[in-house]
């Protein structure tokens, strides 16, 4: 497989026609119970509805809903919190990148050759700049994910998480509360809702 450039000089492997339209997906690792079901559900949902989630599925909530993605007809952008390398990629990956299903996309350069804490944090600014939206499945207060979500709010870009009680502080921040089949429908990816 070949790595490619887009015109702003990200490093791309798969179709980079995934790009427009595209949905941020973020968890905290610390998660409820609830809420990763939530997120479980939407993602078995969403992975029918045409719409393309962009994230660093990081987070052991986010690897497995990019499982469960993979595993479906799910249409999905992997930011990697480091550089992209074409080798070694999981079998699911390289299916998904020749299928057209998966555009891996990355910001950083030759040097950074690792993720670490503060790549990670550019990834996730990055990805929720190239967002149409952003949903943020649970942020555990005062984390990273509860600042991108403050930062993102303050950017004037929608943001959406999860109807339940332990999203009320995102809710109070100004996030949008939905239940997890909000994404599912075609007419909800082709109206923006």
């Amino acid at each position: 497989m070949l790595l490619g450039r887009t015109d702003a000089g990200m490093i791309t492997l798969g179709n980079a026609a995934l790009l427009s339209r595209c949905l941020a997906f973020f968890c905290s690792t610390k998660c409820p119970g609830r809420a990763i079901l939530k997120a479980y559900e939407f993602t078995g949902l969403v992975q029918h509805s045409g719409r393309v989630i962009v994230s660093g599925f990081h987070s052991p909530v986010e690897k497995d809903c990019l499982e469960i993605l993979l595993r479906g007809a799910g249409l999905v952008v992997l930011c990697p919190a480091r550089r992209l390398n074409a080798s070694r990629l999981p079998n699911k990956w390289q299916d998904a990148i020749k299928s057209g299903r998966m555009l891996m996309l990355s910001p950083f350069d030759e040097k950074q050759k690792r993720a670490t804490a503060g790549l990670a944090a550019a990834r996730n600014q990055f990805v929720a700049s190239i967002a149409d939206e952003v949903l943020i499945a649970y942020a555990h207060p005062g984390s990273k994910t509860e600042a991108l979500c403050r930062k993102v709010l303050a950017s004037g870009k929608r943001v959406y998480t999860f109807n339940d009680l332990a999203n009320q502080h995102l809710v109070a921040m100004g996030a949008i509360p939905i239940e997890p089949d909000h994404f599912s429908g075609a007419s909800n990816a082709a109206a923006g809702d």
